[in-house]
């Protein structure tokens, strides 16, 4: 990541708005807004390879393995504006399973880029079938998008809801149903 070029933009757009990026409360931003984008934008540097680490492990399982409301945050590639949400995953195993804290990351991988939460669906869900060969897989993302809470509509409660299906979640109804029951039954806390 180029980060003078982003500290430069940032003064930019300062001085446009008819802000002094050398006031006392504006003179560090341009480091610290280069900065952050490095933070969220990290996924376009992270090694797909080297993040799963070897943590694929063979297993005699056949039912799916499931992991749901993992939290995350995006930014909309169209206003560069943050959308939040969970996501829930599940696979069924082929002979491996992958280990748990590797899901998260894989979606935190996806989620660190200028995204759509359509693609970042897709993404997700492309990767674990790639790596995993599994009977299938299935990925929902439930977010709220900045970008039509504070601009635009101003719908402040508005989600969007993707989901895609591969392998038996995408043919077999009843599979495909008992992972949406799984996403949709309160957390255990919550009872």
């Amino acid at each position: 990541m180029e980060n003078d070029k982003i500290k430069e933009a940032v003064r930019a757009i300062l001085n446009s708005v008819g802000e002094d990026p050398e006031r006392e409360g504006l003179k560090n931003t341009p480091e610290r807004v280069s900065r952050m984008y490095a933070e969220l934008l990290a996924g376009y540097t992270i090694d797909a390879t080297a993040m799963i680490n070897n943590a694929l492990f063979e297993a005699e399982v056949d039912e799916m393995v499931m992991v749901r409301d993992i939290e995350f945050s995006s930014l909309c590639e169209h206003h560069m504006l943050p959308f939040i949400g969970h996501a829930h995953i599940a696979y069924l195993p082929n002979g491996k399973v992958i280990g748990l804290s590797k899901i998260p990351r894989v979606v935190d991988m996806f989620a660190r880029r200028l995204q759509i939460q359509e693609n970042l669906t897709r993404q997700i869900a492309d990767f674990l079938m790639e790596v995993l060969k599994p009977h299938g897989v299935a990925v929902v993302v439930d977010a709220r998008h900045m970008c039509a809470s504070m601009r635009g509509v101003k719908k402040s409660q508005a989600r969007m809801v993707t989901s895609a299906m591969y392998g038996a979640f995408k043919s077999d109804p009843r599979t495909r149903g008992e992972f949406m029951q799984h996403i949709n039954r309160p957390l255990a806390e919550d009872l």
